[in-house]
């Protein structure tokens, strides 16, 4: 009988903040001067420790007697980077020891995560406007591009959207960056978002296979995806491509389903999908494959977890923030898969280690490191009632 191996070590709290650190370290240079008590480690170990905390820089060192003063490190996140060099250090951090671990092949996701934004109506320049969601129209915006395998979600991408951004633009540069990258596209996976017909032409034109939704644009649509039963038709949108205008034709999948009950719902619900991939032959496929992007809302749930808290508008000092959040999700999954999984027969054994275990971690290493408050200061000893 085949024994799985046994684990041969274990990694300790403090290890997995020092793996981080020094991962940012290597590629995060904040140029210190040379007599500067604070190092880039200090400045990165208070960024990784306030993501892990879900608090505020200002927050963690002002209860921390080992930290740097909460000024200097905002002076550095905010000083030291610009957008352009956060997300090309975001991009490359996020892309490190992934790649690694990633099959020759994988299905991609794309998403547009929407932040929403409370503050003063005229102090909203640079943020990102759309429909009305969760009360607000203004949000802090981001793309994000994900390599998807068998329900593991690494991040490889992520851009700060503003007004003036399409997503015809968020995709032409999420393919180039696939170009780049030394594995092959098995399928794209957009949101609603990048339903046009710029899109649709982009993922053409290189014969990528994908899946999206459609939107209910035009009453000829309207009409399909409101009777009949599941079918296979032929539809086409036209737009304007830097010229004259341009019709995209493409086949979409309507898949229809009794709902029966189901959130206090009955009758048919349709719906559409714009497909073509070699392994969708019926709208059956195209709804089964397309849940597989449902895995993305689960990627910000966690990210929500562990991202610091701010009110600046810096749109930089954001966009770093919502850099390391994802970082950690990348470092957990890489982590769980190359150190803590048992290889064995027919695949690797991985075992329990939940990404809220991963995050206390991290925050009890930070907390020692940095020697976070563990006592307050009180005006009377403490009586019986505070002994065992």
């Amino acid at each position: 009988m085949f024994n799985p191996t046994q684990a041969d070590g274990s990694i300790h709290e403090d290890q997995v903040l020092n793996f981080l650190v020094n991962t940012i370290d290597e590629e995060v240079e904040l140029d210190l001067a040379l007599n500067a008590k604070t190092t880039s480690e200090d400045v990165h170990e208070v960024l990784v420790g306030t993501c892990a905390d879900g608090t505020s820089v200002s927050t963690l060192c002002e209860k921390s007697e080992d930290s740097p003063h909460h000024n200097t490190v905002l002076y550095h996140l905010r000083e030291k980077f610009d957008l352009e060099s956060v997300e090309r250090i975001g991009n490359t951090l996020l892309q490190k020891d992934v790649l690694d671990v990633l099959p020759e092949q994988v299905e991609v996701c794309a998403d547009l995560h929407l932040r929403p934004y409370y503050g003063d109506e005229d102090e909203t320049d640079g943020l990102y406007h759309s429909e009305a969601k969760r009360g607000t129209t203004a949000f802090h915006a981001y793309a994000t591009l994900y390599a998807r395998v068998t329900n593991k979600r690494f991040t490889l991408t992520v851009r700060r959207l503003e007004d003036g951004d399409t997503a015809s633009c968020v995709l032409a540069e999420f393919l180039g960056v696939l170009d780049g990258l030394d594995f092959s596209v098995k399928a794209v996976y957009l949101d609603r978002e990048f339903y046009d017909s710029k899109c649709l032409t982009l993922l053409q034109a290189p014969n990528y296979a994908y899946v999206m939704p459609i939107v209910r644009w035009g009453k000829t649509i309207k009409q399909e995806l409101s009777e009949g039963w599941s079918r296979v038709i032929q539809h086409d949108l036209t737009g304007k491509l830097d010229g004259p205008a341009v019709t995209v034709e493409f086949p979409v999948y309507i898949d229809c389903a009794y709902q029966n009950g189901r959130y206090n719902e009955h009758g048919v619900a349709r719906h559409g999908y714009a497909a073509d991939a070699p392994f969708i032959d019926t709208p059956r496929d195209a709804r089964y494959h397309y849940a597989k992007r449902f895995g993305i809302e689960a990627s910000y749930r966690l990210s929500e977890q562990s991202i610091a808290t701010t009110s600046t508008q810096d749109p930089v000092v954001r966009l770093l923030y919502v850099v390391v959040s994802l970082l950690l999700q990348n470092v957990w999954r890489y982590l769980h898969w190359e150190y803590v999984a048992t290889p064995r027969r027919g695949g690797r054994r991985l075992w329990s280690w939940p990404f809220k275990e991963f995050i206390n971690m991290i925050r009890r290493a930070a907390w020692t490191s940095l020697a976070v408050r563990r006592a307050v200061p009180t005006n009377r000893p403490p009586d019986d009632r505070f002994h065992r």
